[in-house]
């Protein structure tokens, strides 16, 4: 894998390490987009088959990058809390059982289950992170697997927390999760594109993944999995394209009861977007393209010898086992000044996030040693 700036539309003078924010854009993702706008101008073009084509492209195309045997189990959502109350209305949970989150998850996959375990008068439970910072990660999983018991009906998670980059094994969630009949919900926003995934060696019932991050997708897009477990649910949208032989518009108020097959049930109404549903095809063709296996080794690449120098000016970062390479936080010592430091990398265009306690910085292929080096330059 190369530097790969020059595909995207960034400016010479910003240094952009906040794709866990917002991805920049595909200069290719850009113009099938404009392309995509201007076509609506002519809706005597645009065939009642259109509908339904380029959805099903998008869903092929995911189930490619995550590796889905069918992709039939795969639905188009608008967003991450959307796919997750498809999957948390449709999962049986009884009084008594314990809904397991982890510590400081993004709300989106949070607020869902605080109405559920009200609703079923269930228990939620919160895993929190160590307090010490030495083996930090390998604690925190430790203590996962050892909350997971028989009254755990369904674990809700990350594949990387979205304000550290934590990495939590979910192969071994997963063999727990199994082994008590307990279902497991993964949110991977901020994984999925840049991180080796695979639905075949996972298992998980769900999938959810919001587009505009590291797949390098439009806003108000994302795709989501759901296992088999899911093919009866009820999607929390009656649309009239999720039902069966909505293809044949002379017979649209002929009503149906029976759905699409599979997940096809839980997508969201319009799902064929003319506009943002070939920009994200397009972006996960060139992910395809590069391998989210490529684009992790890329980044760690480009970030090992600066987060040496991090963890010598007195930062505490993650060792490698326990957190991603495109997502990691760093932990400042206390007497730097976060304000000032703030403003100085605003003053020269540095951008990263703060979460929590952590300055999240999240690189991609447009980004070099360079960038890292511009941001070590304002620490010290």
């Amino acid at each position: 894998m190369q530097h790969q700036k020059h595909l995207f539309d960034l400016s010479d003078d910003t240094t952009y390490l906040n794709c866990a924010y917002m991805s920049p854009q595909l200069k290719s993702v850009s113009e099938v987009g404009l392309e995509s706008v201007i076509r609506k101008a002519r809706p005597d073009k645009i065939l009642p088959a259109d509908f339904f084509t380029e959805k099903e492209i998008l869903k092929q195309r995911f189930a490619t990058l995550v590796e889905v045997p069918d992709y039939r189990n795969i639905a188009s959502i608008p967003s991450v809390s959307y796919g997750i109350a498809n999957a948390a209305n449709n999962i049986s949970i009884k009084k008594g059982d314990e809904i397991l989150l982890v510590d400081e998850q993004f709300p989106s996959n949070v607020y869902i289950w605080q109405e559920i375990a009200k609703k079923k008068d269930a228990t939620l439970k919160i895993i929190k992170a160590p307090n010490a910072l030495v083996d930090r990660g390998k604690l925190w999983n430790e203590t996962i697997l050892q909350t997971i018991s028989p009254k755990t009906a369904v674990v809700s998670m990350a594949h990387v927390h979205w304000a550290d980059g934590t990495l939590f094994d979910l192969k071994a969630i997963r063999e727990k999760t199994r082994s008590i009949n307990a279902m497991l919900v993964i949110d991977g926003t901020q994984s999925i594109g840049a991180l080796p995934f695979s639905i075949q060696e996972i298992e998980p019932d769900a999938l959810i993944c919001g587009g505009y991050k590291w797949l390098l997708g439009p806003y108000s897009t994302g795709m989501a999995y759901y296992s088999d477990a899911f093919n009866e649910g009820i999607p929390i949208e009656h649309n009239w394209m999720n039902r069966y032989n909505s293809e044949d518009f002379t017979n649209l108020t002929q009503y149906e009861d029976r759905y699409q097959e599979k997940a096809a049930r839980y997508s969201v109404g319009e799902a064929s977007n003319f506009a943002l549903t070939p920009m994200l095809i397009r972006a996960i063709e060139q992910l395809i393209e590069w391998t989210p296996a490529a684009i992790q080794k890329y980044c760690k690449n480009i970030t090992q010898d600066a987060v040496q120098h991090l963890r010598d000016l007195g930062c505490f970062i993650e060792e490698e086992d326990y957190r991603a390479h495109h997502l990691f936080g760093i932990y400042l010592p206390k007497h730097i000044d976060v304000k000032k430091l703030k403003a100085k990398l605003k003053q020269e265009n540095i951008i990263v996030s703060f979460r929590g306690t952590a300055m999240r910085v999240s690189p991609h292929v447009y980004n070099a040693e360079e960038d890292f080096d511009r941001l070590i330059e304002q620490l010290q």
